[in-house]
């Protein structure tokens, strides 16, 4: 839950670009499992995946409540 919370007081472009790089991560982490190398921590491909969606769900959350704060002020 700390993670989550530092996630929530980034604005849009920081949690972009956060989930850009653990994007890159991730797909280097294949890259090296698909090769046939074990990778020094295999944990870190599964957290990775977890961040990817806390990100994705974050950036959904603020999209919605900027969707309906201009539908409230369109109403105005």
């Amino acid at each position: 839950m700390k993670i989550m919370k530092e996630l929530r007081d980034l604005n849009r472009e920081e949690l972009h670009s956060r989930q850009r790089e653990l994007q890159k991560e991730l797909l280097k982490l294949n890259v090296s499992v698909s090769t046939g190398v074990n990778p020094a921590n295999p944990g870190k491909l599964r957290l990775a995946k977890k961040n990817i969606a806390r990100l994705t769900m974050l950036l959904s959350e603020k999209q919605n409540i900027h969707e309906k704060q201009n539908q409230e002020v369109s109403r105005r």
